[in-house]
């Protein structure tokens, strides 16, 4: 017996289909909403007050939309959306993930929404409309890209791994990045850096990397993009023995998980 209340058995269908709609009118509203010229506007704060007010009215479509149809739900929003909720059902919202691709013009950025129930993630979508790209995944449900069915690549040897990170936005912190990628990168094959971590861990889940690691990343980077890699066969986590977090989140298949796990833990890829 459980003390949990029962959750009807199509709450997760459910949620992935308000997910999906809400993804998909963010990221429509994104690409047609974005001026031909914003990566050449005159002043630098200009172009980044532009991209912030998108990601902000992109937040306020998706938390709008929530408010209608899932009014006793719980919201968690990069842009400071922010409703405890009363339903045990809290959504995770990244309204513009690579929001410097999406300044530069660059097609890797994403909508990106999880679902959790009773704080276990139960959905998570990652909509990237200028890849035409949808990544899609329901615990214990598998893993998507659009229609079809993705699973890892299988685990190569560490010297063999092609493996994805990201930098932060403060210098003190690139630096010490940096000196982890110094060390890292002679034991690996190469490195990539796609400017979106919900897309990173998406191509973990499809096999375009073998590995994906970062540091200072917040819950509405990584809550959808993990669920989906999980549901594709990766492992992720932080330091050993520890859930994937803002100190580092980890994402590969297990063979080559545990390798990457143990180096980066070494390195101290875990703090400042």
């Amino acid at each position: 017996m459980t003390d949990q209340p029962e959750r009807p058995a199509g709450l997760k269908a459910e949620l992935l289909e308000i997910a999906l709609d809400a993804a998909r009118r963010a990221g429509d509203f994104l690409r047609d909403g974005r001026p031909a010229d914003l990566g050449v506007a005159a002043t630098k704060s200009s172009a980044v007050d532009v991209v912030t007010e998108m990601d902000i009215a992109s937040e306020k479509l998706i938390t709008g939309l929530l408010a209608e149809r899932r009014p006793h739900d719980g919201v968690l929003g990069e842009e400071g959306a922010s409703v405890e909720g009363s339903s045990g059902v809290q959504w995770v919202i990244d309204p513009l993930d690579g929001t410097v691709n999406y300044l530069y013009g660059l097609p890797s950025w994403a909508v990106s929404i999880a679902v959790r129930v009773d704080g276990e993630t139960v959905v998570g979508v990652v909509h990237a409309p200028v890849r035409g790209e949808t990544f899609r995944a329901v615990l214990g449900e598998g893993a998507f890209l659009n229609d079809r069915p993705v699973r890892v690549r299988p685990a190569p040897e560490a010297e063999l791994a092609l493996v994805g990170t990201g930098f932060g936005y403060l210098a003190e912190r690139r630096a010490k990045q940096a000196d982890v990628l110094r060390e890292l990168i002679p034991h690996v094959r190469d490195i990539r850096r796609g400017g979106s971590a919900a897309i990173d861990l998406c191509d973990v889940a499809v096999g375009r990397l073998d590995a994906y690691y970062e540091r200072g990343l917040n819950p509405w980077d990584y809550a959808a993009g993990d669920v989906i890699a999980r549901e594709a066969g990766a492992l992720t986590g932080g330091r050993p023995g520890e859930p994937l977090s803002t100190d580092l989140t980890i994402a590969a298949p297990p063979g080559l998980f545990e390798a990457l796990q143990t180096r980066l833990d070494a390195l101290g890829a875990w703090h400042d």
